[in-house]
């Protein structure tokens, strides 16, 4: 029986834990996917440095997968939006950096005086430059993971324990949090690729839908696989 084509994924260098969601985690996928490790992408390095220094990497990586039969690439960070339009040139296949890719179109399916915000990893390091490489606008509303959380001290750490707990209560306060500053925002997105196993729960607590990387992967994969015949 042939195999339908796999969507590669470009992973920091890490080793934290990855629960079924993640985009690390190949379960939490409905098709096949392709990983490759770029080393050096530390988390500091690709969300507090821009990455600096490793676009060449990012790039020889994605190749590699591209070789191994990747239809499409996309990052295990959403900073790497930032990058977008470098990897998509310097790539042969279509490039999903980030789940902040759907912040645009997510925003013109919104009645009026609605709007889409965001729960990022890092509100300091999702600066305009970020936003403005994927089309979002420079005022949406955002709100970062409490810095002194378990969550964010277990990704940056690159920790090998994750409390799960911990990680669910932070994530649904960062997003109640950006809603009671802005009622207005209507959609979140996710910014990070470790936040989708609380997705659900925070749609629950906070009556909003939302979407992240594993939203964006399913339809990026779906377009492509339709126009590339199984291996």
């Amino acid at each position: 029986m042939s195999r339908p084509p796999a969507l590669g994924v470009l992973m920091l260098e890490t080793a934290f834990p990855r629960p079924l969601g993640d985009i690390g985690n190949r379960n939490s996928w409905p098709f096949p996917v392709l990983y490759e490790t770029v080393a050096g992408a530390s988390v500091e390095a690709v969300v507090s440095h821009a990455a600096q220094g490793l676009i060449d990497p990012f790039l020889a990586a994605g190749h590699r997968l591209i070789d191994r039969g990747a239809i499409g690439v996309t990052t295990s960070c959403g900073f790497l939006a930032r990058h977008q339009r470098v990897l998509a040139e310097g790539l042969r296949v279509p490039v999903a950096s980030s789940a902040l890719l759907q912040v645009g179109w997510i925003a013109s399916l919104l009645p009026a005086g609605k709007r889409v915000g965001i729960v990022t990893f890092d509100a300091d390091a999702l600066d305009d430059e970020t936003l403005c490489a994927v089309g979002v606008p420079l005022d949406t509303p955002r709100v970062g993971l409490p810095p002194d959380g378990r969550l964010r001290a277990t990704i940056s750490g690159d920790r090998p324990a994750l409390d799960r707990e911990s990680a669910l209560a932070e994530v649904v306060h960062s997003g109640r949090r950006l809603c009671e500053r802005n009622p207005e925002v209507a959609a979140i997105v996710l910014e990070c690729t470790n936040l989708p196993p609380y997705r659900a729960a925070l749609a629950a607590a906070t009556g909003r839908p939302v979407y992240d990387i594993g939203t964006l992967l399913p339809w990026f994969w779906h377009g492509l696989s339709a126009a590339t015949p199984p291996g």
